[in-house]
């Protein structure tokens, strides 16, 4: 007789798990979106979001330029890395330094570009040969080793002043190109 009630008493325990494992499985599958391309590294959408961010650039041992930024959001998918209140150092062969500082800009951590912009007023490029560029948009190719824009700039020093729309620089060489539209002044 209690055998009965033992087999009475499992086949209802075997019941019971039997529904809650059905019950599980039926609660549990939900649809989850899937991931599109306009997700991910979309703006607003950064893998990881780092304040004091600081990269630096590294060639044969020599430190070629250092980029520090009061917060940046990475963008892995994309190699790319979005910065705010943005300070740039670039060393020179010769060894010179500037110093550049931007209200934001981006990396391309694969390539080693990057790109700085000041919202109010312009980025101040101090060179060695007593040159000055003010422009509010610059482009560093790494590759290439210059600094580029498409937006208005200024270059003055030594009793000139040239301004233009566009410009190309070769840092290392101090070979600079206004690209068109181009008006010189003589000061003194």
């Amino acid at each position: 007789m209690w055998h009965r009630w033992v087999r009475g008493g499992l086949l209802g325990l075997a019941v019971l798990l039997a529904s809650f494992l059905i019950y599980l499985l039926a609660s549990r599958t939900e649809s989850r979106p899937t991931p599109s391309s306009k997700g991910r590294g979309s703006v607003g959408q950064a893998e990881a979001g780092i304040d004091q961010f600081s990269f630096v650039h590294s060639r044969g041992g020599a430190v070629q330029w250092e980029v520090l930024a009061h917060r940046a959001r990475l963008f892995e998918a994309e190699k790319r890395a979005r910065l705010e209140q943005v300070q740039v150092t670039l060393y020179g062969a010769k060894g010179w330094e500037l110093k550049l500082e931007g209200d934001e800009g981006t990396i391309d951590t694969t390539r080693k570009d990057f790109v700085l912009i000041k919202r109010n007023g312009p980025i101040v490029v101090l060179l060695e040969s007593g040159y000055t560029i003010y422009t509010n948009h610059l482009a560093w190719t790494d590759a290439r080793r210059e600094i580029s824009t498409k937006d208005p700039v200024t270059l003055s020093g030594h009793g000139l002043e040239v301004r233009g729309l566009g410009f190309v620089g070769k840092l290392d060489a101090e070979e600079f190109k206004v690209l068109q539209d181009v008006h010189v002044e003589i000061v003194q």
